[in-house]
């Protein structure tokens, strides 16, 4: 026993003497200590120790110790040599140069910006973060090249439309591909009150860490035949290891319409409509016919001495309210981390009855089971809740109500709502109606590394979104247009999405600053989605709002829907030097959407990279002091054309209650994706030790085998079938700049700009290269999509008011015959030109940050003017500049002569056209950072109170409601540059405070 005894301590005392321990201090630039750093033993990754609140650690080393490794987030990690007795050593880090040591994640991956041969933009926190939106697409405004993001309309629900370098389809799908975590997001707007919806309204931006737009062929190939419209990675927050940090924001708002249109009040109203029946009908019959009209307007008040004046458009809209509160826990050790949070969003709308509700919580975690082995999970829950309004072609949309006239009381002297009114009073469907839309929302991710040997690593992730949304409507025996005893719709919408990707990553470092990184990997992807909906009237009383309470059903739908993908992929990057760069990535794509003859396709794409600086010729340069210049070329998909567009389609039919089937739609064996073929150049360069940086870049996008439906002859039974035919380009240029104009110990400013072009051109299209004409849009050879295709106005005939048009476009003759004048190409639904500028100022403990936005080519068209504005027409009431209007011989003037039903300049043409250049102060934020010898007192780590702002400002001489609102009704919703009745955007102002322990 005594020999194993002494053969035990001496092992022991061999352990113990064989390590010693180092201390010290890490610190910033400026001697401030740096809290949580992570310090490693070089020799063993494994054995580490992290900063305390004083910068300070101990760190127990073995006697063969060399070196130790110091990381932190926004400084250049460090080596640092050491030797066994070193000890209280103060260790200094520096901060990252942001245009060289950014990370970006890429999809599988990640690398840094001095590497990178692809155009990515990068968000972080910081840019997202504390912005009184309820939607994260809306952060990232102005704030990345090429990228233009518009909410539909002030709706707090209100689509999202983003277009990434411009639009590369005509008719599939059109936004970009969102990966959440290295997972793609359900985005299909379920919404069916006519108006689309955003499908990520339930992802809280207090959740995201950053965001990554990948916008060139290089970037995006990876994602295949998904990658078209470019793909915006998001990831969200990851505990620290370090001490646990508590961090609380909480904020409160009030928000308004950013601008409101003008009409005319009760006297206006009664001498230009009393004009225009005169103008019509002679001064007896005029004033006999509007007397009379006045009477029915006015429900029996006294409208002769202006009892009623009714202002519509401020019983619209109200004042809102945005409240935000969002608490989390982050921390761990080295071999553990934790991020849990929670985040609460309401919102009340700036119109009448529009209110969203959002609640949602989030789990990640991070544990290295072994030296090899590393796990974790992903998980975030929300649910939504939404009070929504009709969508703007609806006679009880809220703005449809700015039509009704003045003279007509909005309720009657009860107090009771008056239902004799022009059109459809929208109070009743406020008060009487409702459309609650529910959706519960669940992502998650179980994810596992397995180093199985040096420099090889194996990821296996399997990812889960599932989307549940409910929408339930009642519609009470008061509404407008009710005669059933009451109305309900309910829908049931469920989509489950279950991603599998597993890759290899090899990864090695070689002499003379080279490397070489190859992944290659397999994903399966499988979407299920089940809908569901009844309708059913007739109700006992309106205390009975539950479909099982209808006493007759009067409609049911049921589908079931599925698609999957199944993938390869590859992507190797070698890097030569530090200099040189190389990378080639390809994507095998399968999916069930696509006829069996052409379901797979392959997705290539090759990117080169050079930095100049570090060439002997440049490398000392005191003035450049980074320069480097990149390529690339390659071939995207877009697989966004349903889940059955290549299918042989039946339905069942009833023939006199007998089942039977019908075909719907002819298959067609060949209809595949479309392909856009993309090439980048870029220049990225650092002046004067990068305190002033930029990035250039033009490319060319070209897409072929753009969807249509092809008409079919008469014979076949069927009208048409999808093809692949048409082809269109695009071709752009940006440039970002970023300044640091001040940066001292006090004081920082710094710069960040960004402004592109981008055209496009139509190709090729169907029967024969025929135009496309719907509505006031065209599609036609040589001109950019969805052009407006409009009779020009010419204003009115100085001779008699006649309304007057060109009958061959602007300096043609002029007609006062509509139908002598022929439609030309008028405008462009899409800007040419888009720009951000955002400044971020601190002093001491004082910061104001700012981003303005700007556009500059599209036009809107107001669907509505040929209502509002129609030179009284009709009795709708009329914006004010219908008071300039032609009334005698030898007025020059836009307005037509009034006149009563007399359709005088009313007629679709550009009358009701207008550019829509805007700049607009997206957001600004002024804080104040609490000094530490407060907060520490109070064990608080930071603490800083802001007030701030969204869309406070707009310059532009559109006088419509805003110019960045557009219907939001059938295909007008998406890029056909229509106005109709469409909510202006919120400005909102908020205080707020940012509280860490």
């Amino acid at each position: 026993m005594k020999p194993v005894l002494v053969l035990v301590m001496c092992f022991l005392c061999a352990h113990v003497f064989g390590q010693w321990s180092l201390t010290g201090m890490v610190t910033d630039q400026n001697g401030k200590p740096i809290i949580g750093a992570t310090l490693q033993e070089k020799e063993n990754l494994t054995n580490g120790t992290i900063t305390d609140a004083d910068g300070r650690f101990s760190l127990r080393l073995s006697d063969q110790s060399n070196a130790v490794v110091i990381t932190y987030t926004g400084f250049t990690t460090k080596e640092v040599p050491v030797s066994k007795g070193t000890k209280d050593i103060t260790i200094v880090l520096e901060e990252s140069t942001a245009l060289l040591s950014e990370v970006l994640v890429i999809g599988y991956g990640s690398t840094s910006r001095k590497m990178s041969t692809d155009n990515v933009a990068k968000l972080t926190a910081d840019d997202v973060s504390n912005i009184a939106v309820s939607n994260f697409q809306s952060t990232m405004s102005g704030k990345a090249a090429g990228v233009r993001i518009n909410q539909v309309s002030g709706k707090v629900d209100g689509a999202i439309n983003i277009q990434i370098r411009g639009t590369a389809s005509l008719s599939a799908g059109k936004d970009p591909l969102y990966v959440l975590d290295g997972m793609p997001l359900i985005n299909v707007d379920e919404s069916n009150n006519g108006a689309p919806m955003n499908p990520l309204l339930s992802l809280s931006p207090s959740e995201i860490e950053s965001i990554d737009i990948l916008k060139d062929a290089s970037s995006a190939a990876i994602y295949g035949a998904r990658g078209a419209n470019g793909v915006i990675l998001i990831t969200t927050k990851k505990g620290k290891a370090g001490q646990p940090n508590i961090s609380l924001n909480m904020s409160t708002g009030i928000s308004s319409p950013t601008h409101l249109q003008s009409f005319l009040n009760a006297t206006e109203y009664k001498e230009l409509f009393t004009e225009a029946a005169i103008n019509s009908f002679g001064q007896d019959d005029g004033i006999a016919e509007i007397e009379a009209d006045f009477d029915f307007l006015s429900n029996g008040t006294d409208w002769r001495n202006n009892a009623v004046n009714t202002d519509w458009n401020n019983l619209a809209f109200r004042d809102g309210h945005q409240s935000d509160l969002d608490l989390s826990v982050s921390g761990g050790d080295l071999k553990t981390q934790y991020y849990i949070g929670g985040s609460l969003n309401k919102t009340k709308g700036i119109l009448l009855g529009n209110q969203l509700e959002r609640m949602g919580a989030r789990i990640n975690l991070n544990h290295q089971l072994s030296s090899r082995i590393n796990a974790g999970m992903n998980l975030g829950i929300s649910k939504t809740k939404i009070e929504r309004v009709d969508n703007d072609n609806s006679f009880t949309s809220p703005l449809e109500t700015i039509g009704q006239s003045p003279l007509s009381p909005a309720y009657n002297d009860d107090g009771s709502i008056n239902p004799n009114t022009l059109y459809p009073n929208f109070l009743l469907e406020d008060k009487y109606a409702n459309y609650t839309t529910r959706v519960r929302r669940v992502t998650g991710k179980i994810f596992a590394q397995y180093n199985f040997i040096n420099d090889f690593r194996f990821n296996s992730d399997l990812g889960y979104d599932l989307s549940d949304q409910t929408e339930d409507q009642y519609r009470g025996t008061q509404t407008p247009f009710m005669s059933t005893n009451g109305y309900a719709y309910n829908s049931h919408a469920t989509s489950e999405n279950y991603i599998w990707s597993n890759y290899v990553t090899y990864e090695k470092s070689f002499a003379q600053a080279s490397s070489l990184n190859v992944v290659v990997g397999q994903e399966f992807n499988n979407s299920d989605r089940v809908f569901t909906s009844v309708t059913g009237t007739q109700f006992p009383s309106d205390d009975f709002q539950s479909i099982s309470s209808a006493a007759e059903i009067t409609a049911g739908e049921g589908s079931k829907g599925t698609y999957n993908f199944l993938s390869y992929f590859a992507r190797a990057s070698v890097n030569l030097k530090g200099k040189y760069f190389i990378k080639g990535s390809v994507r095998r794509d399968g999916s069930s959407r696509f006829g069996i003859d052409e379901r797979y396709g392959i997705f290539p794409a090759v990117s080169l990279g050079w930095i100049l600086s570090e060439e002997s010729f440049l490398k000392d340069n005191s003035t450049l002091s980074f320069l480097k210049i990149r390529g690339s070329y390659g071939q995207l998909g877009n697989s966004e054309i349903g889940n059955f567009a290549s299918k042989t389609l039946y339905n069942g039919v009833s023939y006199n209650k007998i089942a039977g089937i019908k075909l719907e739609q002819p298959g067609n064996n060949s209809l595949t994706w479309e392909k856009s073929k993309q090439l980048d150049l870029g220049l990225e360069f650092g002046l004067f030790n990068d305190i002033l940086s930029g990035e250039l870049d033009v490319y060319t996008k070209n897409t072929d085998g753009l969807l249509f439906n092809v008409p079919l002859p008469g014979s076949s039974g069927q009208s048409s079938f999808n093809k692949n035919i048409g082809s269109l380009e695009s071709k752009g240029v940006e440039l970002v700049l970023e300044s640091k104009n001040v940066s001292t110990k006090n004081m920082t400013w710094t710069t960040s700009f960004n402004i592109a072009k981008n055209t496009n051109k139509i190709k090729s299209l169907p029967n024969g290269n025929a135009d496309i004409i719907s509505s006031e849009n065209i599609n036609r050879i040589g001109e950019t999509v969805n052009s407006f295709y409009l009779v020009e106005f010419a204003g009115a005939d100085p001779a008699n008011g006649d309304a007057l048009y060109y009958k061959d476009g602007v300096g043609s003759e002029t007609t006062n015959n509509y139908d002598e004048a022929n439609r030309v190409i008028a405008g462009s639904t899409q800007p040419t030109l888009i720009s951000g500028l955002t400044n971020e100022v601190s002093y001491k403990g004082i910061a104001l940050s700012f981003t303005f936005v700007g556009e500059w080519g599209a036009s809107i068209y107001n669907g509505a003017g040929v209502y509002q504005s129609s030179s009284a027409d009709f009795f709708d009431n009329q914006t004010r500049d219908q008071l300039d209007r032609w009334q005698n011989p030898g007025d020059i003037t836009q307005v037509p002569q009034a006149r009563l039903y007399g359709q005088n300049g009313n007629a679709q043409s550009t009358r009701y056209l207008q550019k829509a250049d805007f700049i607009r102060l997206r957001n600004v934020m002024l804080s104040y950072t609490l000094p530490k010898s407060i907060t520490q007192k109070v064990n608080i780590s930071n603490a800083r109170i802001f007030i701030s702002g969204v869309n406070l400002l707009t310059f532009t001489e559109y006088t419509g409601y805003d110019p960045e609102a557009r219907a939001d009704f059938g295909n007008y919703a998406t890029d056909h540059g229509w106005s109709f009745y469409s909510a202006p955007q919120a400005k909102t102002t908020s205080v707020g405070i940012n509280v860490n322990f």
